[in-house]
């Protein structure tokens, strides 16, 4: 039987060969800034950026060519706490991107004239522990475990 020959069209000691991915961007980075005080951690999803302060999600950053209405930052909140919050962010609104119905995030658009000035004051207000921003989110199950339990 004859051996296989080997590849060497592979070259380990090249300097591309353990490039490193480089990491996207990160959107309006002064927010990441501002909550610095909070020890904020994030984690790419869906093409953005969610931030957490501890276990709960607070916001996300998003960037992006599709929906760019939706694009700014985006904050994990309740639908009792909409009113509340618009009166301090009058340019919040709802995610178009989600369609007619209600939901618990709300956008403050890159677009809005004082977009900046209304993300730092949603950065004041989680520095502040504000109990209208942030969500704990719903523990991920590993299918396994859904398969079993359904059993």
């Amino acid at each position: 039987m004859a051996r296989p020959k080997r590849n060497r069209s592979f070259d380990l000691s090249g300097e591309t060969a353990f490039a490193v991915k480089k990491r996207k961007r990160v959107p309006f980075e002064f927010v990441l800034d501002a909550l610095a005080p909070v020890s904020p951690w994030t984690r790419s999803m869906f093409g953005c950026i969610g931030v957490y302060v501890g276990e709960k999600i607070v916001l996300f950053l998003r960037d992006r060519t599709d929906w760019p209405s939706d694009n700014g930052v985006w904050l994990a909140t309740s639908a009792e706490h909409h009113e509340s919050l618009r009166r301090e962010l009058p340019h919040m609104r709802a995610i178009r991107l989600f369609g007619k119905k209600e939901t618990h995030w709300q956008v403050l658009p890159s677009e809005a004239p004082d977009f900046e000035e209304a993300a730092l004051r949603v950065c004041e207000l989680i520095c502040a522990s504000d109990p209208r921003i942030g969500r704990i989110p719903k523990s991920r199950t590993p299918r396994r475990a859904r398969a079993r339990k359904a059993r």
